[in-house]
């Protein structure tokens, strides 16, 4: 093996040390918080449905180029991730703003809001960082939540497959930056181009 595989080998040794680590955690317990949603407020336990774990993917919202791309990722999952455990995208933004972004990037995510209050202050994925993104996946017996475990989502990280197929053509952040569109301008319109919003 060249040094790219023997490395590739160790990665993934450390994943598997990883997961087995995640497997054991049990995690604190934590409050039964509520978030809003179109329908109303939803306390964190209905967000289980029919589930013992749950996934909240902590999103910043509309405004941020690489939550998009992790969420747009993660949309292709769902259903083989909502086979496993209930998964819901949470972020600042208020339930129409968020139904109308989800429904323009086609996801298909449950979503709810946490409004910038207690619950992402007190859960954020890194302490003291509040509305970071990441996931945390919760456990409930009966009526208590556990937090099992929780990930902070960055550039290069092992979440979200683009950072992993850029690094196979040898590029990496300093190479690229997700955008909302990948269109681009014609140097000739075909129809005139009159009223074009970029």
């Amino acid at each position: 093996m060249d040094e790219i595989q023997q490395t590739e080998q160790q990665i993934n040794e450390l994943i598997k040390k990883l997961n087995a680590l995640r497997r054991k955690h049990r995690g604190d317990s934590v409050q039964n918080y509520t978030f809003n949603t179109l329908d109303g407020e939803v306390p964190l336990l209905d967000l289980f449905a029919d589930h013992q774990r749950l996934l909240l993917i902590h999103n910043m919202g509309q405004g941020c180029r690489y939550c998009t791309l992790w969420a747009d990722g993660f949309n292709g999952l769902l259903p083989h991730l909502e086979a496993a455990m209930s998964v819901v995208l949470v972020s600042k933004d208020a339930p129409d703003v968020q139904r109308q972004f989800a429904n323009s990037r086609n996801w298909r995510f449950r979503l709810a809001s946490h409004g910038g209050g207690d619950y992402i202050r007190e859960q954020s994925v890194l302490p003291g960082e509040g509305n970071m993104p990441g996931a945390v996946v919760y456990e409930r017996e009966g009526d208590t939540i556990f937090r099992k475990n929780s990930c902070v989502f960055g550039p290069g990280d092992i979440y979200c497959s683009m950072w992993s197929l850029l690094g196979l053509a040898g590029l990496g952040e300093g190479d690229w930056t997700p955008q909302f569109s990948y269109w681009q301008r014609p140097q000739k319109l075909d129809d005139g181009g009159v009223n074009l919003r970029d």
